[in-house]
């Protein structure tokens, strides 16, 4: 679930005047105007993120978050490494992760981050991807245009499983210029992009079968996307197969009008007819928590890892 945060207000200076009083030899009138230092902007209040109880195992999700929001979020005077390290410590996680923490860890006095979505990369009995889809505030960037997605890894310990590393999103510079389907996605509005896939189409390196099926998409359905290019593994999960996604030639979909894909309480018909129009968009693999019968051969796939969202990869 995405943060429903309030609106921030932009505090609005005014203008101070005083009048200079003349001295001998001559008088002149006169004011001197400064304007007033402006009200800090307040950092939105966010929300604990917490999985679904149906999901395929909660508590690898709850962990992998947790260590994203104690180093992606602080309060005043608690910035950098050294007290990002003391707070995945009091976790029971290793402080080095925060070495590999990237854009998670910007140089700021405070933060404020909201974890979007946790969806799977791929979970095998001993070993997992979380992808931790967020979004950040800081004094300097208080409209939540920044965040990133982690890719976290995890493997099977006790009392519970344990963090190994971390892979945050690196999009890539923005494009001097963009086709005009990207343009179209970025500006389509029943497309929810989160920080790093909207840098990933602003990159340039999307291709043109992801941005029209987007497109085609967003004709029937509101989408809320968690992954398009970066912050996915290399690989598919367990697999030495190159995954469609670093690519740019695939996209994950957690959300489709306003349903979580992961919530059993969504329509099983709802997911299944996105699955299919997917397939009819370009999808030649098209992956989801629901079963589905005809099309091409090995069009359709259901598993853990897609128990909690729509994959959609094309060919290019």
């Amino acid at each position: 679930m995405e943060l429903g945060r309030r609106a921030l207000l932009l505090g609005t200076g005014g203008l101070l005047a005083g009048a200079a009083a003349g001295c001998s030899g001559g008088s002149r009138a006169g004011a001197e105007v400064a304007a007033a230092t402006p009200s800090p902007v307040p950092l939105p209040t966010t929300t604990p993120w917490r999985p679904d109880r149906d999901d395929v195992n909660p508590a690898v999700k709850l962990r992998a978050v947790q260590v994203v929001e104690a180093i992606g979020g602080w309060s005043a005077g608690q910035g950098g490494a050294a007290a990002a390290k003391r707070r995945v410590a009091a976790l029971g996680a290793a402080p080095s992760l925060v070495d590999a923490a990237g854009a998670l860890l910007p140089a700021a006095d405070e933060a404020a981050l909201q974890v979007i979505d946790a969806q799977y990369g791929g979970i095998l009995a001993d070993s997992a991807s979380v992808l931790v889809v967020c979004r950040q505030w800081t004094p300097g960037h208080a409209t939540g245009t920044t965040g990133t997605t982690v890719d976290v890894r995890l493997r099977r310990a006790r009392p519970r499983w344990e963090v190994t590393a971390l892979h945050p999103a690196r999009p890539g510079a923005a494009a001097p210029s963009l086709p005009a389907a990207a343009r179209r996605v970025l500006a389509e509005s029943r497309i929810a992009l989160p920080p790093a896939a909207e840098a990933d189409i602003r990159s340039g390196h999307v291709h043109e079968s992801v941005l029209r099926a987007l497109l085609r998409l967003a004709g029937t359905y509101r989408m809320y996307v968690s992954v398009i290019r970066s912050g996915h593994p290399l690989d598919v999960f367990g697999t030495d197969r190159p995954s469609d996604h670093p690519r740019g030639r695939a996209f994950d979909v957690w959300q489709i009008d306003g349903h979580a894909v992961v919530d059993p309480a969504t329509s099983r018909r709802l997911v299944e007819t996105f699955m299919r129009d997917a397939a009819a968009a370009g999808s030649y693999n098209v992956g989801g928590p629901v079963r589905l019968s005809g099309g091409a051969a090995g069009q359709f796939f259901t598993d853990d890892t897609h128990h909690d969202h729509v994959h959609a990869g094309f060919t290019a």
